[in-house]
């Protein structure tokens, strides 16, 4: 086969499976063992290029349709058209977007597309740059803070000095505790804030911990607040905590991944973000409900110009960074943890061109509607229950089993009988020791009917299991 006749044959495959991306059953699961046979992975094909559209068939065949209907487990689901678009040409073009000189257009569109947040945000004489995700995301901002909390930090490391601490609430994500044990904080000296009745951090709780790890020898630099958690979708209160900040001079974070979506919408940004303009640093997820292709991630800084550069930068890099080019500055490398980075601005950009501010807020405003519209139908249900009343775009629920019944392990088996089936492949959390089914909705073309049939189908499965 040519070039020609494999492009021909490849595209034809992806525009097969994007067309009936929403047809049948999101899974049709086999065993690991099963799959494997069914996947000749230890075949041999040197030159085969039939072997190679065989493997290519059968990985979409067997993969877990993420636009699909039955898909909602995760923060996202299937992507943009447009992102689809840019992917493929980022993979034909297979460039590192680190220096100008080697990915100009995506160097420009990177900044361009920054810019654009910085305006977003409200962030003022501010930088930022895409990351491999939010997890990544938080890192750097506490490296930064970290860098900045004490002179010489950088070059001289922790070693003799007294301890710095860090604060999150008790439902922030995991990647903060991978944050402190990579930067050398060690996850103790991570102190989680007790959250409210809604899974909000409570400000008068960190208060009162800023105090007492002070009186303990031990200095406070970084908070971070969670703008969307990710079981419940609570977002913490940034005007309590922008003051305790005035009070002790700490780094404040906010980590939209999920909810920093609300940006995008005028009455939700003043509703979940109000005083977002004034924290330290910010990251969001545009491959989550703005929908664009995995991954594609922003990381934000106000008010300290040069100090991603300052933080990330170390060692001898002249033979791939020039700083005497007059281009230099343009290089995002630089400011990067990463040596090489994948192009991920044309996907973003194209999205951001085609729906604009106005189309992704529509968007998310219609993910909220829909999420009302799933609570009430839950509350109206006799065989089903909200776990918790929802926050915002999470809707947590559980089937309601008789009495005697032990309801966590209950709706566990429902959730995996759901999955095996090819019906759905939805959330699973605990909120305190109750186990609740999680389902978020990023499908833009979801409607209520599409709500009704997902909460239809847990209920039937539930009474399937009864009586099984």
């Amino acid at each position: 086969m040519n070039d020609q006749a494999i492009f021909q044959r490849l595209l034809a495959l992806v525009e097969q499976y994007h067309a009936r991306r929403k047809e049948g059953k999101f899974l049709e699961y086999l065993e690991p063992q099963a799959l494997a046979r069914e996947l000749e992975l230890e075949k041999e094909a040197p030159g085969d290029w039939q072997q190679l559209f065989q493997w290519m068939e059968k990985y979409l065949q067997h993969s877990v349709k993420t636009g699909h209907p039955g898909f909602l487990n995760r923060m996202w689901s299937g992507a943009n058209l447009p992102s689809i678009m840019g992917e493929i040409i980022t993979a034909v073009t297979n460039t590192s977007a680190c220096t100008y000189e080697a990915a100009p257009v995506s160097t420009l569109m990177e900044h361009y597309m920054l810019d654009q947040m910085l305006e977003l945000v409200g962030f003022e004489e501010g930088e930022g740059q895409m990351t491999t995700g939010s997890s990544n995301g938080n890192m750097i901002a506490m490296l930064a803070a970290r860098n900045q909390a004490v002179d010489g930090i950088k070059e001289q490391g922790l070693s003799g000095m007294p301890p710095l601490v860090a604060f999150v609430s008790a439902d922030a994500h995991y990647s903060l505790d991978k944050a402190a044990n990579i930067l050398g904080l060690g996850t103790d000296n991570l102190v989680k804030v007790p959250v409210d009745e809604r899974g909000r951090l409570r400000a008068d709780a960190l208060a009162d911990l800023l105090a007492e790890q002070k009186a303990g020898g031990r200095q406070p630099f970084f908070v971070c607040a969670t703008l969307g958690t990710t079981v419940r979708g609570a977002y913490d209160p940034l005007p309590p905590l922008l003051e305790l900040r005035e009070e002790h001079g700490f780094w404040l974070h906010g980590d939209g991944a999920w909810g920093g979506a609300a940006l995008l919408d005028d009455e939700l940004r003043q509703r979940h973000l109000t005083g977002v303009e004034q924290l330290d640093s910010f990251t969001w997820d545009f491959h989550k409900m703005p929908g664009s292709n995995l991954m594609c991630n922003l990381l934000l800084f106000n008010h300290h110009k040069g100090t991603l550069r300052c933080a990330c930068s170390a060692g001898e890099h002249s033979y791939l960074f020039r700083e005497e080019h007059e281009d230099a500055e343009l290089d995002t490398g630089t400011a990067s943890l990463q040596c090489g980075r994948r192009v991920d601005s044309l996907k973003w950009f194209l999205d951001w061109k085609y729906f604009g501010r106005e189309g992704l807020g529509r968007r998310i405003r219609h993910y909220l509607d829909l999420a009302a519209y799933a609570e009430d139908w839950i509350n109206g249900h006799p065989d089903l229950e909200m776990t918790v009343p929802r926050e915002s775009f999470n809707v947590c629920f559980r089937f309601l089993p008789p009495a005697g019944v032990d309801a966590n392990d209950f709706n566990l088996r429902l959730r995996h009988r759901l999955f095996e089936e090819g019906v759905s492949l939805v959330g699973v959390a605990y909120i305190g020791d109750r186990l609740t089914l999680r389902l978020l909705i990023t499908h833009p073309d979801f409607t209520p009917m599409d709500v009704e049939r997902f909460l239809q189908s847990v209920v039937d499965m539930g009474k399937r299991l009864l009586h099984d």
